[in-house]
């Protein structure tokens, strides 16, 4: 099993398991979660379950002099089946106002190796500042050139959730990753109800089209199940990568205070 493609898949659950200016929502627009909002997955490989992965909307914070909820995502792998030990934790800087991320932080623990990526917007809002660094070596700086309103995979499927989702609805968010720049497609394709762990489900099927590349690359594209209440929550992931076939399903689900109640709190 290629456990650190496997699992850097697993950590963008965030959403998990899509730009503000092509949303063209009106500022105060979150309806679909809020800070304290936590979902825990059972994430299987092949079949087989390979660990969990829990995203969380954290309480509102400062991030580089703004106002952000952390978004948390951390993957972990199930040592009883023999794979790498994986422990991998995600977080991405959700602006609530705008719609939009202002960066993001990578710790990757992975078989005993350790990395870490941190991306960080500019002001122009057209370029990223990275910094990749594995144990034990220099940190390596970049700058790379994104389209405006560019998000992270977490931060588009946040922002995805936000929207009037129905059948026929169609969807594009540009995403960069820290090493690729692409375009992510979502349509809706079906309403159909599903059974899952927090019982019977009314999901919206989405079809999601996606560039990660490597390992990552698809073989077919993927499909996430929306709840088809406001909230819009991933209760179902599938994905058939190069490196095999990844599905992740919800087992619990606490949803989060409402966008005014934030706003109040962080005193917005």
């Amino acid at each position: 099993m290629r456990a650190q493609s496997n699992w850097g898949f697993a950590a963008m659950l965030a959403g998990l398991v899509w730009s503000a200016s092509a949303m063209a929502q009106e500022p105060s627009a979150n309806p679909a979660f809020g800070p304290g909002e936590q979902a825990q997955y059972r994430v299987k490989y092949l079949g087989v379950t390979a660990g969990t992965a829990q995203v969380t909307v954290g309480s509102p914070m400062k991030q580089w002099g703004e106002d952000v909820w952390p978004i948390v995502a951390v993957a972990r792998s199930d040592a009883l089946i023999g794979v790498w030990p994986i422990k991998d934790k995600f977080v991405s800087y959700w602006k609530a106002g705008t719609q939009s991320v202002i960066g993001s932080d990578l710790h990757a623990d992975e078989n005993g190796k350790r990395r870490r990526q941190r991306i960080k917007m500019q002001a122009d809002g057209k370029s990223v500042f990275v910094v990749k660094q594995k144990e034990g070596e220099a940190p390596r700086e970049s700058t790379a050139e994104v389209v405006a309103g560019t998000l992270d995979v977490t931060g588009a499927t946040f922002a995805l959730r936000n929207r009037e989702l129905a059948v026929g609805s169609e969807f594009s968010y540009p995403v960069f990753t820290g090493s690729k720049s692409f375009t992510m497609r979502a349509k809706v394709e079906a309403r159909e109800t599903m059974k899952t762990e927090l019982g019977t489900q009314e999901v919206f099927k989405t079809r999601v089209q996606a560039e990660f590349g490597g390992s990552l690359t698809s073989k077919r594209d993927m499909f996430v199940y929306f709840t088809a209440d406001p909230r819009h929550v991933p209760v179902r992931v599938e994905a058939e990568f190069s490196l095999g076939t990844v599905v992740a399903e919800i087992t619990d689900y606490q949803p989060g205070r409402t966008m005014a109640v934030a706003s109040a709190e962080s005193g917005g």
